[in-house]
């Protein structure tokens, strides 16, 4: 079965528009995470900050996702000014991740798709590939990107390091944890991000891996487990991806997916 068959007999392009409720949820539902997590890492409890900090994480990966696919119902200025804000705060270029992720969607899983290197390697490898590959997303972008993304990398680079600057020259405690956990998850990219929804799908690589069933999976992904459907309808906010599940499995029942866990 192709993916222009699926396409066609799936009713989809009402779900590309977000509602008001969803450009809210999609461009703030991170921040009560990142909030919280700052104010239990300033009282010096880290334990419970690194709670709040893994959603944090995730929630923000949702929305640079969204950002890449000019899906978070934002015009394309302030598209580009929440892929600046989230580059600091993530600590990582959001245009090196675009720049390497919409040629993942253009050569999935090929030797031009640098983003998906990791889905043919054992989950320990793509572990401890983890930030190297991180490294080379960037220099990836620098030697094949055009000059845009080279500006782009370039100028979030800057922000990254004058905010890296500012909370070691004074002292912010909370900020310099912020910024060392933040690296950490980076370094996981290639094994969350890549390898657990793309592993073993070499032979079909245009239909990855998916989620099914209970509720607390879609709330420790934060929704970004619906691989499959994101593939099939990149143009499709997170937010709407889980309408679109449903919708693909009244229309194909018998449609092979794979489950991420």
């Amino acid at each position: 079965m192709s993916i222009q068959e699926i396409r066609k007999k799936t009713v989809w392009k009402d779900l590309n528009k977000l509602s008001m409720k969803g450009k809210i949820i999609e461009n703030f539902l991170n921040i009560p995470w990142l909030i919280i997590s700052w104010i239990l890492a300033y009282k010096g409890y880290y334990f419970l900050a690194f709670l709040f900090s893994v959603i944090y994480f995730l929630t923000t990966l949702r929305q640079v996702h969204n950002g890449i696919h000019n899906s978070l119902g934002l015009n394309k200025k302030n598209t580009r000014l929440s892929l600046l804000i989230n580059s600091i705060f993530m600590s990582v270029s959001a245009s090196a991740i675009k720049f390497n992720h919409l040629r993942h969607h253009k050569y999935n899983l090929s030797e031009e798709d640098y983003e998906g290197i990791t889905a043919t390697m054992k989950w320990y490898q793509a572990i401890l590939y983890g930030p190297v590959f991180m490294f080379n997303i960037h220099l990836n972008t620098i030697k094949k990107g055009n000059s845009i993304y080279r500006k782009q990398l370039f100028l979030e680079t800057i922000f990254i390091i004058i905010f890296v600057f500012i909370a070691i020259y004074f002292k912010i405690h909370f900020l310099i944890y912020h910024i060392i956990v933040m690296m950490f998850f980076e370094g996981l990219m290639a094994f969350f991000a890549v390898w657990a929804v793309h592993h073993d799908t070499e032979e079909n690589p245009e239909f990855p891996r998916t989620q099914r069933g209970a509720g607390w999976k879609s709330f420790i992904s934060a929704d970004m487990f619906f691989h499959l459907e994101h593939h099939l309808f990149p143009s499709i906010p997170t937010h709407n991806l889980k309408e679109v599940s449903k919708r693909l499995d009244d229309v194909f029942p018998d449609l092979d997916k794979k489950n991420v866990f």
